[in-house]
């Protein structure tokens, strides 16, 4: 600072304070030489001059110099604003977040701060670049300089904003981006991305990013207010019913008091929707003890029938028990414990169960089917063991023609009736396996006893067996064949077994009806049933038309010829 005293020359250097300046020029605010008022000045002014002579730029007091300072201000801001504007366009223009936002981004989250972060590093660059001059000054984003009256007004009103008031210009706030911890005015946007720790504690902006998960996904959608309309609003019994009834979602926990629940029972019942009923009585269930909604349920009919269906159908054998016991319903009780069986595996434990059941209270019907399951389980047992030593020791020649297929044990009592007369059809009727004596004990029909002693002993062909079932004596010595069902359903159970038409003639003799006689030969082809029909009826006719259906040598041509030849016999035709 040429032609000026020392003191004037260091005031001037404080209070010329140099903004940022182009490349092309610089501006500097001269200030005029003023006497020192403080205490603290005085060390460094020296005595004023007594004259100086006028300096040629002029002075401070001429309006002509405070208008090119005004100038000079203004132009250094726009050319500031320009290029902030023109820097600020490059980066957000040359970042990949200038598309919207889609829930269908691919992009990884960490991928787009690292992304942020190096095209901020970029302008912290130019920065640095800046930092290297001397006579370069930091400004604020604003475009004021650091540690003007303005800047520091409006650092301190930033420190003192409330934590949710975030209204920062030009950088919208991202909820997914780490937090990072508030900047003193001493740092500067670079250091904050080059993690310049100036003050002791400050992570850097690396390590902050490195806790961030490697994706963050939306957040759902809140449902609008009037979905959850139903749901929250205070419905009346009826209209909680109404609502349910039209596929809304309600909640039953504002009915607190027995009074109300029971009402919104019996409106559900009143509503005949079984769905809704059992809605209510789950939640009845949960909210209540046993013993009030047993209580309750006595009168209520239809809802208990809906409850005990539900208990049966989800299993809840012990509620279910409880609530027979608390109702007096001693036979379903009863019942329920003897269906117990069915998950009982051991043959000897379901027997030891099935005899611990006969004391229970069932019907005198349900006793006799309980008394007979445990006789029946009994004797399977013991028919099971003896016919497996047997068949291993290879003592009967049925056990080598037939060999088991499966154990009889839990068999029903017509299969072990059919078992007995497979395989034990001649023992004497003391032994348990005897069929005789399984009628006995159980006291089967002569029809069941029948039909399935028919359809094993025709398994086995033994035809001796079989004809014995039909032959009856009566009181003067004479047998007859009888049967306990029609002789037709025989016939369909011999010919199913493969019978030899030998046997099936013999049957179909004993059918009375004569057309049905005749169609069942013709189905069987009893061909000497059907000659001796026509014979016996005199149609020459069907006769003669029946015999061109063999041929002339074969046997049934031949008889069809004698029986025409015999001049005995008076034709009708």
């Amino acid at each position: 600072m040429k032609g000026y005293s020392n003191g004037e020359s260091m005031l001037t250097k404080k209070l010329v304070i140099p903004f940022i300046v182009s490349a092309s020029f610089i501006y500097l605010i001269p200030s005029p030489p003023l006497a020192c008022s403080t205490a603290r000045h005085r060390p460094h002014c020296a005595s004023p001059a007594p004259t100086a002579a006028p300096r040629s730029w002029g002075s401070l007091n001429d309006p002509s110099d405070h208008l090119n300072i005004k100038n000079a201000l203004r132009d250094l801001k726009l050319q500031k604003m320009s290029r902030a504007k023109a820097d600020e366009d490059d980066y957000w223009n040359s970042s990949k977040f200038t598309l919207a936002f889609t829930f269908d981004e691919e992009d990884d989250d960490y991928t787009r701060l690292k992304e942020s972060k190096k095209a901020v590093n970029s302008i912290s660059a130019l920065a640095d670049e800046d930092d290297d001059d001397d006579d370069v000054e930091k400004v604020s984003w604003s475009g004021e300089p650091v540690g003007s009256i303005s800047w520091s007004v409006k650092e301190t009103a930033s420190k003192l904003r409330p934590a949710g008031d975030s209204r920062e210009l030009g950088f919208p706030k991202i909820s997914a981006s780490p937090s990072l911890p508030k900047n003193n005015s001493v740092y500067s946007l670079s250091s904050l991305f080059k993690a310049k720790t100036k003050v002791g504690g400050m992570l850097s902006s690396s390590d902050s990013f490195s806790d961030t998960p490697a994706r963050h996904y939306a957040p759902e959608l809140r449902k609008p207010k009037c979905e959850y309309k139903d749901y929250i609003s205070n419905w009346s019994p009826q209209e909680t019913i109404l609502k349910m009834q039209q596929g809304k979602v309600v909640s039953l926990e504002r009915f607190q008091s027995l009074q109300d629940k029971m009402l919104l029972l019996d409106k559900a019942v009143d509503g005949h929707d079984g769905n809704i009923i059992t809605a209510i009585l789950i939640y009845l269930k949960r909210s209540l003890c046993k013993e009030v909604l047993f209580r309750e349920l006595v009168g209520r009919e239809t809802a208990l029938r809906h409850y005990i269906h539900y208990l049966k159908e989800s299993g809840e054998q012990k509620v279910l028990l409880d609530l027979f016991r608390a109702l007096g319903r001693t036979e379903d009780e009863a019942l329920l414990q003897y269906k117990h069986h069915l998950t009982i595996t051991d043959e000897n434990k379901r027997r030891d169960f099935l005899k611990t059941c006969l004391g229970l209270p069932f019907s005198p019907e349900d006793s006799l089917h309980v008394q007979d399951h445990y006789t029946l389980l009994e004797r399977q047992i013991i028919i099971e063991e003896n016919d497996k030593q047997v068949e291993r020791t290879g003592q009967s020649d049925v056990f080598k023609r037939f060999p088991r297929k499966a154990s009889i044990l839990n068999m029903p009592l017509i299969t072990t009736l059919y078992y007995s007369c497979f395989y034990h059809y001649s023992e004497p009727e003391g032994t348990y396996s005897s069929p005789a004596n399984i009628r006995r004990t159980f006291k089967l029909a002569e029809k069941q006893y029948f039909l399935t002693a028919l359809a094993a002993r025709a398994k086995l062909k033994a035809w001796t067996d079989v004809d014995s079932l039909f032959t009856t004596r009566n009181w003067l010595g004479f047998t007859k064949k009888k049967s306990p069902v029609a002789f037709q359903r025989v016939l369909d159970i011999l010919h199913k077994n493969n019978a030899p038409v030998q046997v099936l003639e013999v049957y179909v003799n004993l059918l009375e009806d004569l057309e049905l006689k005749i169609n069942m030969a013709h189905k069987f082809k009893c061909h000497d049933v059907i000659i001796n029909t026509y014979r016996d009826t005199k149609d020459k006719k069907q006769l003669l038309g029946y015999q061109k259906k063999f041929d002339m040598s074969s046997a049934e041509h031949k008889k069809i010829a004698d029986v025409l030849n015999n001049s005995q016999i008076r034709w009708k035709n």
